[in-house]
């Protein structure tokens, strides 16, 4: 008769830690960073145009190959060139150039 309690109570014992321990373990945690240089991809309609002045006068000959957009109103510009060779450039939204690396 004793094991048979000896059981019950083990049996409570472990079912309850188990229930316990998920409840207590289960813990979300959501980190949101977001920086100023997070760039989202915009349609070509979207420049303005001092920026579209701009890439005409320094890259003629080339194609625009993306655009991309951050909350600060800069421009991150993929040109191809005529020779084929992908660059990066960076453009503020009044057509100033802006040195990144």
């Amino acid at each position: 008769m004793k094991n048979y309690a000896l059981l019950v109570f083990l049996t409570f014992g472990i079912m309850f830690n188990a229930a316990a321990k998920t409840s207590s373990d289960i813990i979300e945690t959501a980190i949101v960073v977001k920086t100023a240089d997070e760039f989202v991809k915009i349609k070509s309609s979207e420049l303005t145009p001092p920026v579209i002045e701009e890439i005409l006068k320094q890259y003629p000959t080339s194609k625009l190959g993306g655009a991309f957009k951050n909350d600060k109103g800069e421009f991150k510009l993929i040109m191809v060139l005529k020779s084929g060779t992908r660059k990066t450039v960076y453009i503020d939204q009044h057509g100033n150039w802006i040195n990144k690396r």
